[in-house]
């Protein structure tokens, strides 16, 4: 997304757009990093225990926007922690090496030279590289922007996506079920999913399988989002709304992708707003949202491609059509892995079994299967490290075998900074899983 500047309490989670360098020194002054007093270390070497050494204090230094004079010979000042230090000074006695006198003060523990001084610059010098573009802007890269003056970063937004689900037999959570109703849970995990990704996000329930009903969700939604995302509608029924509203664009393409789960897809560019309409069925939606959406709100963010053991590019193929596809970025969060367990895998697709991770005595990663493995499944997604990447043209997998694997995020970070999400409660008219494990 193009750059632009924000202001700093909204830059949270956004992707920096351009290089910061330093205009001002941090610290901009020398200053005590300890409350005591302000000394010159060669008037205050002979102090001890034994033999407290006693100065006059002459002054007393506060924090705040205070120019102190120079250290007067033969005294120290009392100063405050963050407070300026006096010309002369070359240590700190800390407050706890003497009696905390006020007049006068014995020292019984001889400081060295510059002990708890903090210098000008010592941190960032004035010109030097505080953050380079490409960077995530967590909580201390946002006290860093602060400490340098920055009130207004340039950076990538983060995206604006809307998430909706269409189907009438689809209710909200916590309402009573009737014959025949479901529960809307697919536009809850993919709002989280995309919440995780750093987008700010607005889920819009209650749209009806209507055509027009559908048509002018949409439309709107294409006015004021960044990134539209679907769930269900796209196979090959009468009632698949989706797909049957949005194929009379030109821009929407809908594939049968040669994977499991997820294989029906559909994706889009219409009036610059990427669209992407996921399968029905819950596993398949999530599933896809990692291999094809989360890629792309990277892109979206700034946030530079990873480079990781699975490949460069995957080589995605849709069934009928070799080496073409939808995915275009490299998954973040792929490992290597040990397979626990045989497995089978159906012949000509890629499929995404869903595997805890372990360590074994020799530290390596083993994958064993997280439970149910039907599109349907969720408790099995939901105790899941990673989706194992079995190849297209294996069927049976022994254990033991080595493959790739991708890391889930980890549902205790919640993603840099993520925005809020917001429901319509009626249509219009967010570290991975498996990294430290052992």
């Amino acid at each position: 997304m193009a750059p632009r500047r924000t202001v700093l309490r909204e830059a949270h989670g956004c992707v920096l757009a351009a290089d910061v360098r330093a205009t001002v020194a941090v610290p901009g002054f020398d200053n005590s990093a300890m409350d005591g007093y302000a000394a010159r270390a060669a008037e205050v070497a002979a102090a001890s225990e034994a033999a407290p050494v006693t100065m006059t204090v002459s002054d007393e230094i506060m924090a705040g926007p205070v120019r102190p004079g120079p250290l007067l010979a033969g005294t120290v000042a009392r100063i405050m922690t963050g407070a300026p230090l006096p010309a002369g000074a070359d240590t700190i006695v800390q407050l706890e090496w003497t009696d905390g006198g006020t007049g006068t003060v014995r020292i019984h523990q001889a400081p060295r030279r510059g002990l708890h001084i903090r210098r000008a610059g010592e941190d960032i010098a004035p010109g030097n590289l505080v953050l380079a573009s490409g960077t995530v802007l967590g909580a201390a890269q946002i006290g860093l922007l602060a400490a340098v003056n920055v009130a207004r970063p340039a950076v990538h937004p983060r995206p604006r996506v809307a998430v909706l689900s269409t189907g009438s037999e689809l209710v909200e959570v916590g309402t009573p079920l009737g014959p025949g109703q479901i529960v809307d849970s697919n536009s809850h995990a993919i709002a989280a999913a995309a919440h995780e990704a750093g987008a700010i996000v607005r889920r819009v329930d209650g749209v009806s399988d209507d055509p027009d009903e559908f048509a002018a969700a949409f439309e709107v939604l294409l006015k004021s989002t960044d990134v539209v995302v679907t769930t269900g509608g796209i196979s090959v029924g009468d009632r698949d709304v989706v797909k049957q509203v949005l194929s009379r664009y030109a821009d929407m393409r809908f594939e049968r992708i040669a994977m499991q789960p997820g294989k029906p897809q559909g994706f889009g560019v219409m009036n610059g707003v990427p669209v992407f309409t996921l399968p029905g069925n819950p596993v398949s939606a999530l599933v896809s949202f990692e291999l094809f959406v989360r890629p792309a709100l990277r892109r979206m963010r700034g946030l530079v491609p990873h480079v990781t053991p699975l490949a460069a590019q995957v080589p995605w193929k849709t069934t009928g059509k070799p080496e073409t596809g939808l995915v275009g970025d490299t998954h973040p969060g792929a490992v290597t892995v040990t397979v626990g367990e045989a497995m089978r895998s159906p012949s000509g697709k890629r499929t995404f079994p869903r595997v805890r991770l372990e360590r074994d005595d020799s530290g390596q990663l083993v994958a064993t299967s997280a439970g149910g493995q039907g599109a349907h499944q969720l408790s099995g997604l939901a105790s899941a490290h990673a989706l194992l990447v079995v190849p297209e043209e294996v069927t049976e997998v022994s254990a033991g075998t080595r493959l790739p694997a991708l890391l889930l995020p980890d549902p205790e970070w919640a993603g840099p900074g993520a925005g809020a999400q917001e429901s319509d409660g009626s249509h219009p008219g967010g570290s991975r899983r498996g990294e430290g494990l052992g």
